[in-house]
């Protein structure tokens, strides 16, 4: 099993802590992170994230010395930057590319994936790796999947990530999904888990068992809402049963989720109640104000709200 791995630690975790660390953290966290083993390292947004109004810190935004400084230190082949298209220009793309960045990944539109796909075309000239993101997978169906997929193969994309936005999938469907990704696409295909239904590790597993050769996770599963994938859990099990020797270094690995836990107290996991009811009723987590008020009607009106999305 060869998995291509991603820390997505200071980009999605930045959600608990309104995307700033404190100062000088984001150098030791990549530079741990990549001695324990991970190939890159998500270390923000370009230019913020669906939202940008939320996502004004350094890792919500990634500027150009911010960039610089931490390619200085792990090196460019390290370094990874996701975007969404309404929040860039071409002129970003180049200038996150002589900054130091190496891999980008677009979340695409559904309903509008044009312009996504024309920046994976120039993103690939310019020498970049490109990942293309379905965000809220599980609320895509298999004509869609079928489409986009076929698409992003076209623009020149390197793989195509599936992401479990809302916390909702089941091992089985991620199965399914990769496995048609993968026939439709003859691309690589990733897996970014949430954790709302307590089911990031086992939705990561199908999805590598499926042929998944790209992995996200966080350290601590500091991400939004309820978190990612375990990066201790995930790591310990490819060390024990995939990698060869070598390959990782656990120690490395814990020296740097204790730093996360002891600098940044947003890291502390926790199940939001909120997120168990948008996990459980598929519903994305712009509809958290709607589920978030008195606990007695949560469940009533996130049922209804799933209902209304799904017809």
């Amino acid at each position: 099993m060869s998995i291509t791995n991603i820390d997505v630690t200071l980009r999605d975790g930045g959600y608990r802590n309104g995307f700033t660390f404190p100062d000088g953290y984001a150098g030791e966290h990549a530079r741990l992170s990549v001695k324990a083993g991970f190939d890159w390292v998500e270390i923000a947004y370009r230019n913020g994230s669906f939202n940008p109004a939320i996502s004004r810190g350094m890792t919500g935004l990634g500027p150009n010395d911010y960039i610089a400084e931490i390619a200085d230190i792990i090196g460019a082949e390290h370094i990874g930057l996701i975007l969404h298209p309404a929040n860039i220009t071409s002129g970003d793309l180049q200038e996150c590319y002589t900054a130091g960045a190496r891999l980008v990944r677009m979340c695409l539109s559904v309903t509008d994936p044009g312009p996504g796909l024309r920046y994976v075309s120039e993103a690939r000239e310019m020498g970049f790796a490109v990942c293309v993101n379905f965000t809220r997978a599980s609320r895509l169906d298999a004509r869609s999947l079928v489409d986009l997929s076929s698409r992003s193969a076209e623009s020149g994309a390197n793989a195509i990530y599936l992401a479990d936005s809302n916390g909702s999938m089941q091992p089985g469907e991620v199965s399914r999904r990769v496995t048609l990704v993968q026939d439709v696409s003859g691309l690589d295909v990733g897996f970014h888990a949430h954790n709302n239904l307590g089911l990031a590790l086992a939705n990561s597993l199908a999805a590598a068992h499926a042929g998944a050769a790209w992995m996200d996770s966080s350290i601590l599963g500091m991400g939004k809402g309820s978190g990612n994938l375990i990066s201790e859990q995930w790591i310990a099990h490819l060390e024990r049963h995939h990698s060869d020797p070598g390959v990782f270094d656990l120690g490395a690995l814990l020296d740097l989720s204790a730093h996360l836990r002891d600098s940044v107290p947003e890291s502390t996991p926790v199940l939001p109640h909120t997120d168990l009811l948008l996990g459980r009723f598929d519903l994305s987590v712009e509809h958290s104000d709607r589920v978030s008020a008195d606990r007695r009607s949560q469940v009533h009106v996130a049922r209804e709200l799933g209902r209304l999305a799904v017809a």
